[in-house]
């Protein structure tokens, strides 16, 4: 594992290249843990999809281990399917809390995650705006989408978005088809965190793993910071870290 840090104008990220998925998991559970245990009221910006677990299940062994306290931590999640209540096997809710809260002993209270039945999307985007100013984020996990994309937001989101509904495209689709039955049973449209406000946590992380996600890893550092390659945003963060396996990094 080590360390590079590409630096130009408008960027200062810090880049760690590991050798596997394994380490990376590993790598971000020390800063996810450092995290908390610095400041036992952090609140964390939390992300789901299979890049995330490696990391939950290292955040599980190290409370069994460690005891690690999350009674007072506070988290935030990126995006919820439309149309799924949080009771459904697929829905974000349901999967951080199979996946992670349960085992972590954070209450439910302590939870939010935008309601993916809510009727009317436009209220419920500026409840979560209105969530987020009140909880303003000490670390924010996110992965990369092979095409780019940070949370749900797609190629050509404004740089400018809060919470808001997309249409999912077609690749995002296909990544996700993975943790459904079929590629038919993955909902078309999400409320997801803008990338305004993916920018207001004060520290990003962000795991990339594989070699499907090297084209969009590419982009994020070295290429030009533009809509149509919305991680681009994050080479303007003053405080960024990519963790990325060998094969992600390859095009860097």
């Amino acid at each position: 594992m080590y360390r590079r840090k590409f630096a130009k104008e408008t960027q200062n990220m810090n880049i760690i290249i590991t050798d596997d998925y394994e380490q990376m998991s590993a790598r971000a559970a020390e800063i996810a843990v450092r995290t908390v245990t610095e400041n036992p009221n952090a609140v964390l910006g939390l992300a789901t999809g299979t890049t995330p677990l490696g990391l939950y299940k290292r955040l599980i062994a190290d409370r069994a281990q460690n005891g690690t306290d999350y009674s007072a931590v506070r988290t935030v999640n990126l995006d919820e399917y439309m149309g799924l209540p949080k009771t459904h096997e697929q829905s974000y809710a349901y999967f951080m809390r199979k996946n992670l809260f349960d085992a972590l002993g954070i209450a439910p209270e302590n939870t939010n995650i935008e309601d993916g039945t809510a009727t009317d999307e436009q209220a419920e985007c500026a409840r979560y705006d209105a969530t987020l100013e009140k909880l303003p984020r000490d670390f924010q996990l996110l992965g990369l989408g092979s095409n780019g994309h940070i949370a749900f937001n797609e190629p050509n989101t404004p740089f400018g978005s809060t919470t808001h509904v997309v249409t999912l495209a077609d690749s995002t689709v296909k990544d996700n088809s993975r943790l459904f039955s079929q590629i038919s049973e993955v909902p078309r449209k999400a409320f997801t965190m803008g990338l305004k406000s993916i920018m207001q946590a004060k520290k990003i992380l962000v795991l990339a793993s594989g070699a499907n996600k090297a084209d969009a890893v590419f982009g994020m550092v070295r290429g030009e910071v533009t809509e149509s390659l919305p991680a681009s945003v994050l080479q303007l963060h003053p405080d960024c870290t990519l963790i990325v396996d060998k094969a992600a990094a390859s095009k860097l």
